[in-house]
C-alpha cells in the first residue's frame, strides 16, 4: 500500500477530521480520544453535545475514508486503520487513546508516541 501514506496525509489534514471546541477541550481533558481505527471515541462521561459532535466527525471520516477506499480498491477499514496511524501519532500528553486490546489509556509525560505493532 505505498499509496497510503501520501493518501493518509491529505485525509488526515482534511476538515473532515476538524473538531470542535467542545471536542478539543474534552480531548485535552482526557475525555475524548483517538483510536486505533482512524475515529475518535468517548473514553470518559461527556455531555450530549459532546457525544454528538464525536459522532458527527465519525460520520465525515468514514466517509471520507469510504470515499477513498473506493477510488484505491481497498476496504474502508483499510483506510482507516492507516489513517488510525497518523493520528494516535499526534496524541499529545494527557489526551487518551484507544489501542487495538481495547484499553483507553492517557498519554504521560516521557511516553513515546503510542501506536499499534502494525503501525512500525
Amino acid at each position: 500500500m505505498r499509496w497510503t501514506l501520501l493518501a493518509i496525509a491529505l485525509v488526515v489534514a482534511t476538515p473532515a477530521l476538524a473538531q470542535t471546541p467542545a471536542v478539543n477541550a474534552a480531548r485535552a481533558a482526557g475525555a475524548v480520544g483517538e483510536r486505533y481505527d482512524g475515529y475518535i471515541g468517548v473514553a470518559a462521561p461527556v455531555s450530549g453535545a459532546v457525544r454528538s459532535q464525536v459522532a458527527t466527525i465519525n460520520l465525515r471520516r468514514r466517509s471520507l475514508y469510504s470515499n477513498l477506499a473506493a477510488s484505491k480498491g481497498v476496504s474502508p477499514q483499510d483506510v482507516g486503520i492507516t489513517a488510525g496511524c497518523q493520528l494516535l501519532a499526534r496524541v499529545g500528553i494527557g489526551e487518551a487513546y484507544l489501542l487495538n486490546d481495547g484499553a483507553w489509556r492517557r498519554r504521560a509525560p516521557g511516553q513515546s508516541t503510542p501506536l499499534p505493532n502494525y503501525c512500525r
